[in-house]
């Protein structure tokens, strides 16, 4: 008896505080006189900043023909610039007991670096430096050699990858050929071997001044300090053109689209996407949660029957891709060997049609949302990094304009009610439009996902 009270009382404290609590990051933002925003986040737990900038430019602010160029400077960004020789970015950083890191996505590219606090200095002036002084040091030799780099990378990532060439290939099928998620972000070796040298220093005067630029500074610093300092090095950087708002049509798919890729694989894999709404639109939080309910952990639907019950499938995974023009649903799943693609797309479509019908529980919901609290708060522990506070700032500032946007990204998941979740899935993972990628090994098209029907 003593035992289940205590039991008690400690849900009873742990479900108090999810209901009271309130998630706040404070913040000082300023924006320069050349455009550039800045956020500022004082935070004491260890003595460590973080330098997170955002470019507002991804794949696609490119064109169809002139594709990769996000990505390619996601690598001539650390070739040295202006005022920083070649191969002294990273040296200077690791000698100050430094880190850093770049992605690029179809939205923005990101770099960050974290240094001790007494080092804060060094990574405001080597960001800067490239903002303002890239092309100084830039020429067509390092372009060509960054070129080539990249063209190695998509080899090692897509084509020679198993199933590497499966994202593109959903890309191209879920998108029309002019919306700017159509092609992939490390764009077409076609395209990286016809852009010349003026083509690429043209996408960066258009896109990386400072005024489409946000830089954040985080962790361990006096923000009046940390203030004199970003304007030290930032302000005399000279604003860049205008840069037009991100925009596209909403993308629809009319039809259910089935794709067969012969690939050298040992497994056939099963792709299912769909069209779904932007981040942090309507929607989105549900569909996360509908991922995590039919795939995060051994208790979840499609792993429990494909996985571990049925034993038809080596692995199975859900998510919601978000961007900022809309989002894809992906059902991922590897058939075990004897098995087709159709027994999984079969298990895959009865879980579907459940959930369309029948709301989860309300435990298994709390079982979700307890998951994505403790991810939440797991990142919210960290100053610098990918997904760190400093980049959660950025990302929040970009999308929602409101860098203090952690409650209200939180409270979006916490409100998701039973039938919502049945509401999204009946609403945004229709059987007529949709894309259903089979990956299958080389001359076995018969193992393709055809319809799930035939499989018993």
């Amino acid at each position: 008896m003593k035992r289940s009270l205590f039991l008690a009382f400690v849900f009873w404290i742990g479900s108090t505080w999810a209901q009271d609590s309130q998630v706040k990051v404070p913040y000082t933002r300023f924006t320069l006189p050349n455009g550039l925003t800045v956020i500022l986040h004082e935070d004491h737990a260890v003595p460590l900043v973080s330098v997170n900038t955002y470019y507002h430019v991804g794949s696609g602010r490119e064109k169809p023909g002139r594709t990769g160029f996000a990505h390619l400077f996601e690598h001539l960004m650390f070739e040295g610039s202006g005022n920083v020789p070649e191969g002294k970015f990273d040296e200077w950083l690791e000698a100050a007991g430094g880190d850093n890191n770049g992605s690029t996505n179809e939205d923005r590219t990101n770099y960050w670096m974290d240094v001790p606090r007494n080092a804060v200095e060094l990574p405001l002036f080597l960001e800067s430096d490239r903002m303002g002084y890239l092309l100084k040091a830039m020429s067509p030799a390092t372009v060509d050699g960054q070129r080539d780099v990249v063209k190695n990378e998509r080899r090692q990532s897509y084509e020679n990858r198993p199933y590497g060439m499966a994202p593109i290939l959903l890309s191209e099928n879920l998108y029309p050929p002019n919306h700017p998620y159509h092609w992939p972000t490390i764009g077409s070796m076609e395209d990286l071997s016809a852009a010349s040298f003026e083509d690429v220093v043209e996408f960066f005067k258009s896109y990386y001044g400072p005024n489409n630029a946000s830089v954040v500074v985080a962790g361990d610093i006096d923000p009046a300090k940390t203030r004199a300092l970003v304007e030290k090095w930032f302000s005399e950087i000279p604003a860049g053109p205008p840069v037009p708002p991100f925009f596209a049509s909403p993308a629809q798919l009319a039809e259910e689209k089935r794709v067969v890729l012969e690939d050298k694989v040992q497994l056939p894999r099963v792709y299912m996407a769909w069209l779904t709404p932007a981040a942090f639109a309507p929607g989105d939080a549900e569909l996360d949660m509908l991922a995590s309910i039919l795939t995060s952990g051994k208790n979840s639907r499609l792993y429990k029957r494909l996985v571990y019950d049925l034993q038809i499938a080596q692995d199975v995974s859900a998510f919601q891709a978000t961007g900022q023009l809309g989002s894809s649903f992906l059902i991922i799943a590897t058939a075990r060997a004897g098995h087709t693609l159709s027994e999984l797309e079969r298990i895959i479509q009865e879980e579907i049609d459940r959930l369309k019908k029948e709301p989860p529980a309300a435990r298994e919901l709390q079982r979700v949302v307890n998951q994505l609290e403790s991810d939440f708060l797991s990142r919210m522990e960290r100053v610098g990094g990918f997904g760190g506070k400093a980049d959660q700032l950025n990302n929040y500032y970009t999308v929602t304009g409101n860098p203090d946007y952690f409650n209200e990204d939180l409270a979006r998941y916490k409100a998701v009610a039973p039938e919502d979740i049945s509401n999204g899935a009946e609403a945004y993972l229709p059987n007529h439009a949709r894309v259903i990628l089979s990956v299958v090994p080389m001359g076995k098209k018969e193992m393709s996902a055809t319809s799930g029907k035939e499989a018993k």
